[in-house]
């Protein structure tokens, strides 16, 4: 009898057993057949979908106020209609983190208001200005998703706002949550010389198609989307990006990116390589949302963007799933957009291929009110013009202005606070909404920056360079501060006497690839460089001015971060 090699299996019942291998846990991902809600977040869209609660909100919370709200339908499902509940005064950033929910907020909500591609008519901006003097306490910030968001908003009275808005073609279906949100847009589209196709019919298209719908009213987290000929939107920093591009052989269409996202994992969006014709826009922008639905991460809400799926995948597969499973067709391959020698972001005085002019002016980090809205709504009718638009980097234009009439425009809206021909300062500084509003800021931003823009307009005056300030109140990069050339995150920092106050982790030498020879990325983060709010000013303009005596000929400022030694950066 031929004796075995291998040892007999031990007969010994308390000898351990072998384990058998683990299964991975799943993501979360329906399309793997994990559908079963993983965190409160997923549980409540399983439960009624959050587009439902308009019906309540009109029915039920607007006759018994605040007080009646149903407390999953305040902090989830709200949303889903453009509704968050605002910050309580007097809280300081210290308790962000500590208190629950319902300590922070106060009865008020902000609403945002949907302006897919972000123009406007005269009409439009009227009912926006109305709403603001009206309901929300004269409260309006144009926001870097070319929206407008107010402030002090009461459940009672959102019959009669979206009463106003749908009047006039508005909504805010969808302006929040875990849903396709607003779609950017070239705020030139239609009238720019250096335009070849204007892809406005294929965003109406997607806004009257799948805004609303219910097969994408509930995705693994928010979706942001811009669609423009022009690289004038940071598409880089978007889940979806259709850029303009010419093909050897088919002529004019759009470059397809995906993936882009920053907040705490800040990434850029990559791209598939295909070319997309203008009509087929909408069906290729349904499928990338159906793979995110589909195969996004719900487990873990900070695991749950597309970006996280695009850079697991790559972008081979990405395509292929596409293509195979949502599109049942094959894309044509296509060539990277031409970038244009400098950014894109039309203030000031600029020809429209008709021989019209459009005028870009600036707020001061996107604050207006509802009186200024007004104002400018008056300003334009008088000047011959019906349409206005809103910036992804808080300004705003006005459209359709005749030659003779555009000087007579410019003093108009330097009346009212909207300089046409602002400095490199207001030009360039962006703020999100901060701690006046939002529960999850720790410091103040809109002040903050409009303080920041007045010394440094005071201090450096004549300065001649193009550098972008992006103040976030705290992580969560609604302001962009990772692609800023000073990007500044809200935090508590160690002031003078020792004590904690408000102060930014800053970010230096960021930006996106809007021009021939830039580079995307994130900058330089060096250990320990903070300020205080109350030291910002002073920081900004010592940074700058070594910037000017220390650049080469034609050097950017981030090149420069780039080039010198870290103490010249503190």
């Amino acid at each position: 009898m031929a004796v075995s090699s291998t040892p007999a299996r031990s007969q010994d019942p308390t000898a351990p057993k072998a384990r058998a291998p683990r299964r991975p846990r799943g993501e979360g991902q329906w399309a793997l057949g994990h559908r079963e809600p993983l965190n409160a977040n997923e549980r409540t869209k399983k439960d009624d979908d959050p587009l439902n609660v308009r019906a309540r909100i009109e029915n039920i919370y607007a006759h018994g106020g605040f007080a009646s709200i149903d407390p999953v339908d305040l902090r989830g499902r709200f949303r889903w209609w453009g509704l968050y509940t605002q910050r309580k005064a007097g809280i300081d950033g210290g308790r962000t983190a500590v208190l629950e929910p319902h300590e922070l907020e106060d009865e008020f909500f902000m609403l945002r208001v949907r302006i897919d591609g972000g123009q406007l008519t005269v009409a439009q901006l009227r009912v926006l200005a109305e709403i603001s003097t009206e309901f929300a306490r004269d409260t309006a910030d144009i926001t870097d998703r070319q929206n407008i968001q107010y402030h002090w908003i009461r459940v009672e009275d959102m019959p009669e706002i979206w009463r106003r808005l749908e009047a006039v073609g508005l909504q805010t279906t969808e302006a929040c949550g875990d849903c396709p949100r607003i779609v950017l847009g070239s705020p030139v589209a239609g009238v720019a010389r250096d335009e070849v196709v204007d892809p406005t019919p294929a965003i109406d298209e997607i806004v009257r198609r799948y805004v609303g719908d219910k097969r994408y009213s509930n995705l693994p987290r928010k979706f942001k989307s811009t669609i423009s000929w022009l690289p004038d939107t940071p598409y880089e920093a978007n889940d979806i990006a259709f850029l303009g591009v010419e093909h050897p052989e088919h002529g004019p269409g759009f470059d397809l990116w995906v993936g882009g996202g920053l907040s705490t994992n800040p990434m850029l969006a990559k791209r598939l390589g295909v070319w997309v014709p203008l009509d087929e826009i909408p069906d290729v922008w349904a499928g990338v949302v159906g793979i995110f639905r589909d195969y996004g991460y719900r487990r873990l809400r900070n695991r749950a963007r597309l970006k996280f799926l695009v850079a697991d995948w790559g972008v081979t597969k990405f395509r292929e799933i596409l293509e195979k499973e949502y599109l049942g067709r094959t894309l044509l391959d296509g060539p990277a957009p031409q970038l244009p020698s400098k950014p894109l972001d039309h203030i000031g005085v600029h020809q429209q291929r008709d021989g019209r002019n459009y005028v870009g002016a600036a707020p001061v980090v996107g604050r207006v009110s509802g009186t200024q809205l007004a104002e400018l709504a008056d300003a334009v009718a008088t000047h011959g013009s019906d349409r206005i638009a809103f910036t992804p980097y808080q300004k705003l234009l006005v459209l359709d202005v005749a030659p003779e009439r555009t000087e007579s425009l410019v003093g108009a809206l330097r009346q009212i606070g909207l300089e046409a021909r602002p400095s490199a300062w207001r030009r360039g500084t962006m703020a999100c909404t901060g701690i006046e509003y939002c529960k999850l800021a720790i410091v103040e931003t809109k002040a903050r920056g409009e303080e920041l823009v007045a010394r440094l307009e005071e201090r450096l005056r004549e300065f001649d360079a193009d550098i972008s300030i992006h103040i976030n109140g705290c992580p969560n990069a609604c302001a962009r501060t990772q692609v800023a050339d000073i990007g500044l995150k809200g935090q508590l920092v160690v002031g003078p006497d020792g004590r904690q106050v408000e102060g930014f982790q800053v970010h230096l030498g960021g930006g996106l690839g809007m021009a021939q020879g830039q580079t995307a990325g994130f900058g330089r983060k060096l250990r320990g460089l903070k300020t205080t709010a109350e030291e910002l000013p002073e920081y900004v303009e010592r940074l700058a001015r070594r910037y000017l005596a220390g650049r080469t000929d034609g050097e950017t400022f981030a090149n420069w971060v780039v080039r010198v030694d870290e103490e010249e950066l503190r």
